[in-house]
């Protein structure tokens, strides 16, 4: 696991201690307001205090979010279309479904409404960029979900951090129809035109930082990662489209502050979406589940994501 960064060690301190300071003031309310019951006096004076009242405002709206956070948002996909034109295709449009972080467990949540989805979308391909488990139990779940997906031109996967740290005794993906890549290249043809994918499964960054090779200025090259923690290193060599997932959007970002926590080597640089960096295109997918326990198992601003791009000639 990638350790957090100091902005978000600072972040998640002061959310904890504002949360605790809520939550403790109103505790020591209600226990006031019950010992001067308990002593035949009126509680009136303490409950209903104005600071008092702001207190329990503000105790309603965090319960009002954890709620929201655990039924509403976890299941409320939002499906992203991002447009790119390139000079390197004459006629064709190839159409990319991504769809990252599944974390599939032991009961379904999104996967069938994914799998309808991605259909509808009628995709040329769809790719997958890794963590595909919650827990080992989920692994009939994964593969059943994967394997519904339709794609023209192929379906091709990259491992994730879970992958292959807490479960590399299992086939992941396994038997699903797509196709695992591990610094490979595949080319893609639609009539005239061509797209290159390349995809590297999860390392630790320093085992992966010897050079990825196989990009050409010629064609439109598709590079597929679990982090975006690449990026920065093959921005200007020949990568046209970064699409990475893992911080899931931090699952919990605040109102005009965004991710908590991403566990990424860049922090917040890159926490969420698109991004221009030197000549690629980065994407990073906030993905369709959630950690696993002991996490806390709610998205709050932070919808889980299926993102489509149609690429274009120019």
């Amino acid at each position: 696991m990638i350790p957090l960064s100091p902005q978000e060690r600072i972040s998640l301190f002061v959310f904890a201690v504002v949360v605790l300071t809520i939550c403790s003031l109103e505790i020591v309310v209600l226990a006031r307001s019950l010992y001067r019951r308990s002593r035949g006096r009126s509680a009136r004076r303490i409950l209903f205090a104005p600071w008092v009242i702001g207190v329990h405002t503000l105790v309603v709206v965090m319960f009002a979010c954890l709620l929201y956070g655990y039924f509403i948002e976890p299941r409320w996909i939002d499906v992203h279309t991002v447009t790119l034109q390139t000079p390197l295709l004459k006629s064709a449009t190839f159409r990319i479904v991504q769809i990252s972080d599944l974390h599939c467990g032991q009961k379904p949540r999104n996967e069938t409404r994914t799998v309808e989805i991605v259909n509808a979308l009628k995709p040329d391909i769809v790719v997958a960029t890794g963590d595909f488990l919650c827990c080992p139990q989920g692994l009939g779940l994964m593969q059943r979900t994967l394997s519904r997906l339709e794609a023209s031109l192929g379906k091709f996967a990259v491992t994730g951090n879970f992958d292959v740290g807490r479960w590399p005794h299992l086939d992941i993906p396994g038997d699903c129809t797509f196709r695992v890549l591990d610094r490979e290249t595949v080319i893609l043809t639609k009539g005239q035109d061509s797209l290159a994918i390349t995809g590297v499964g999860y390392a630790p960054f320093d085992a992966v930082r010897k050079p990825i090779g196989g990009f050409s200025n010629d064609r439109f090259d598709v590079f597929l990662f679990h982090t975006p923690d690449l990026i920065e290193d093959l921005s200007c060599s020949g990568v046209d489209l970064y699409l990475c997932g893992h911080t899931h959007g931090g699952q919990v970002a605040l109102p005009w502050y965004g991710a908590v926590i991403t566990f990424s080597k860049f922090g917040k640089k890159y926490e969420s979406g698109m991004h221009r960096v030197g000549d690629a295109t980065l994407y990073v997918n906030r993905g369709l589940g959630m950690e696993p326990p002991p996490a806390p198992q709610i998205r709050f601003l932070a919808r889980p994501e299926i993102v489509v791009f149609d690429i274009r000639p120019q």
